[in-house]
């Protein structure tokens, strides 16, 4: 699923482009994903405490094959806007079903490693899809959607068929029991997932809302530097975030989630400030490879910290939470932009800096989860 994600990532744009659009309609195609997540994440969520994770993750995974098939035999800008926001509803209800029966199933003590695998999956997606997506787009901008459509549908009847109490030899049932669920007025009492929300905000304000909008542009005009240049340092940072990310999970159970948050927030922050004092492209880089160490012990502890205290016993609770993740990403590029335009990069840089230097005041109050005991106290 995710090297399919990464198969489209380069042909979207050009694709768009293709309908006589100017750049800012481009734009919107990609910011209206985003935004269909995060309107029907609450949905997702119901739809999870309602019919349980198998059947969502399975039907949301068919709604992205069917919303990229459209795509893909789109024959105007405005058909290619509704396909794939449509498909923000499939994305949004796979992804907090998956997150859901993660935190389920999986113990205390073996979640940090286990999201850190979690994770790496899409990761290692996000790094080989866009070499193959690059390949497809030479033959035509419509088969990565096409292939795309094909890999999602095979995920899906992968999870109607292997997800089931009898082929995982667990006694984790398919379906939540009602009586176990967790209200979001009930969650919103406990500080620990209250920080969680305001981690999966700024980590994807730096990680996702700054690096995928100004910063390439800040590279090229600041740093002069050149398209590849700027591939070349995305590169490093999945790699840096690969070696490290299984690490990352092991002290996460071993030591901890408030560690490896404080360790990914301050890396986050040096990260950034290391681009605030840039002047060549080695800062670019050494900053890249920081963002990507951040990144791993950052999206492993903020993420364990709600299936601590809930158990992934909640969908909507997990669906709040992927919502606040989504909030920044669809924030920090309005607003990074607008500050770039009416005052400079440094500008935007320096608030982005103290976006990340929250998360690690934060992290300083925040009591460890990992535990245990059945509850974790407020």
């Amino acid at each position: 699923m995710a090297v399919g994600f990464g198969l489209i990532v380069p042909a979207i744009p050009l694709f768009a482009e293709t309908f006589g659009v100017n750049k800012t309609a481009v734009g919107f195609i990609i910011s209206t994903f985003a935004l269909a997540r995060f309107a029907t994440g609450l949905i997702s969520g119901k739809l999870v405490d309602r019919f349980g994770e198998r059947l969502v993750l399975g039907t949301g995974l068919f709604l992205v094959a069917v919303s990229s098939l459209l795509c893909g035999l789109a024959q105007s800008y405005w058909q290619l806007l509704v396909f794939r926001s449509a498909g923000g509803l499939g994305s949004s209800m796979f992804s907090v079903a998956a997150s859901a029966l993660l935190m389920r199933s999986v113990s205390d003590n073996q979640l940090g490693r286990a999201q850190s695998m979690y994770n790496s999956g899409f990761l290692i997606g996000g790094i080989t899809g866009p070499s193959f997506g690059g390949l497809l787009t030479g033959l035509s901008l419509r088969a990565p959607f096409f292939v795309y459509a094909i890999t999602l549908t095979c995920g899906s009847v992968l999870t109607f068929i292997a997800l089931n109490e009898k082929r995982l030899g667990s006694k984790t049932s398919p379906k939540q029991d009602p009586a176990d669920r967790i209200l979001i007025r009930d969650a919103l009492k406990n500080f620990p997932y209250r920080s969680a929300l305001v981690f999966a905000f700024l980590i994807n304000w730096v990680l996702f809302g700054m690096r995928n909008s100004i910063l390439p542009l800040f590279v090229r005009d600041k740093l002069h530097g050149s398209p590849s240049i700027i591939g070349y340092g995305f590169t490093l940072s999945a790699i840096a975030q690969a070696l490290i990310l299984m690490y990352a999970g092991r002290q996460s159970d071993f030591r901890g989630r408030r560690f490896v948050i404080l360790i990914g927030s301050f890396l986050l922050t040096l990260g950034v400030g290391t681009l605030v004092i840039a002047n060549a492209e080695w800062y670019y880089f050494l900053s890249m490879v920081i963002f990507g160490l951040g990144g791993a012990f950052m999206g492993t502890g903020h993420a364990n910290i709600v299936g601590d205290v809930f158990k992934g016993k909640g969908g909507q609770v997990v669906a709040v939470w992927q919502m606040a993740g989504d909030a920044g990403m669809i924030v920090s590029p309005i607003l990074l932009g607008f500050l770039s335009d009416q005052y400079s990069y440094h500008t935007a840089l320096v608030v982005t800096m103290g976006v990340a230097a929250i998360a690690f005041v934060l992290a300083l109050y925040l009591p460890e989860t990992r535990t245990k005991d059945e509850e974790v106290l407020n």
